[in-house]
């Protein structure tokens, strides 16, 4: 099996959701070192687990909201030994991870200043915060890849109806951070480009999490291909994108959508 990113250090925030396990399982598989963060928890431990023994896997407990925290990682991994040289900004608070903590989707006229603020801490700020350590730490020291993870939500509207019904809903600041996050990708590919650092964002579609049969016919009206994503469809994706064969491309959004924002 050809080893694509035998060449490449690849640190990830949000590694134990869905795509993330996926992302760090995939990498893994083509060769690459693999730095898994996110916050401790039974993600994190199901993460641990699964890779356990794997020279290439290294696991940092980090909460990308936490200034400090984010400031001393890189820091932390190359004292460790290793030079990540692709980084992903994946952690993200999502609806389906409101619902698994039990929490309720207030109406927009209802949603507080501070959970909206506690939404793009994570989401936008966070993301920030690892891009400027990697100003610091990284960039200009050897070739460096950023992907930023947006979403179907980042530059097209929610489809309010599908969520009729659901126990969980699609929030204002989950797009908004989304669509800041492309913002932040822009900025910096032509602030890095002198620096050899190149900077892409990938905006995932819905991808199936045990979704119920209904919520899946719903969003499957709305897609080109008629179905949601699976996980490995949107790593295939992110595997490009972290390769080599991808160095001629920064400032770009990678829709992996099955064709919703095509139509």
């Amino acid at each position: 099996m050809s080893q694509q990113l035998s060449e490449r250090t690849i640190f990830i925030t949000g590694s134990g959701g869905v795509l993330g396990s996926t992302y760090v399982r995939r990498m893994l598989a083509q060769g690459a070192r693999v730095v898994a963060t996110d916050l401790p928890g039974h993600r994190a431990e199901a993460l641990q687990a699964a890779h356990e023994g794997n020279d290439n896997f290294r696991f940092y407990e980090l909460d990308v909201g936490d200034e400090d925290q984010v400031t001393e990682i890189f820091k932390r991994v190359i004292t460790d030994g290793w030079q990540p040289n692709v980084v992903l900004n994946n952690a993200a608070i999502t609806g389906e991870m409101l619902m698994g903590a039990g929490k309720s989707f207030p109406d927009f006229a209802d949603t507080t200043v501070a959970d909206f603020e506690r939404t793009m801490r994570t989401n936008l700020t966070g993301a920030f915060m690892v891009a400027r350590q990697m100003d610091r730490d990284i960039v200009g020291n050897y070739p460096a890849t950023l992907i930023n993870v947006a979403s179907m939500y980042a530059l097209n509207g929610a489809h309010h109806p599908i969520y009729d019904g659901m126990p969980f809903k699609n929030f204002s600041a989950y797009g908004v951070s989304k669509a800041g996050i492309h913002g932040l990708t822009v900025w910096l590919a032509g602030y890095w480009a002198p620096r050899k650092a190149t900077v892409n964002t990938i905006a995932p579609g819905a991808v199936f999490n045990g979704h119920s049969e209904e919520f899946q016919r719903r969003v499957g009206e709305l897609i080109m291909a008629g179905r949601m994503a699976q996980p490995d469809e949107i790593a295939d994706a992110m595997l490009f994108l972290c390769s080599a064969q991808a160095g001629y491309i920064t400032g770009q959004l990678l829709n992996v959508d099955g064709g919703f924002a095509a139509w």
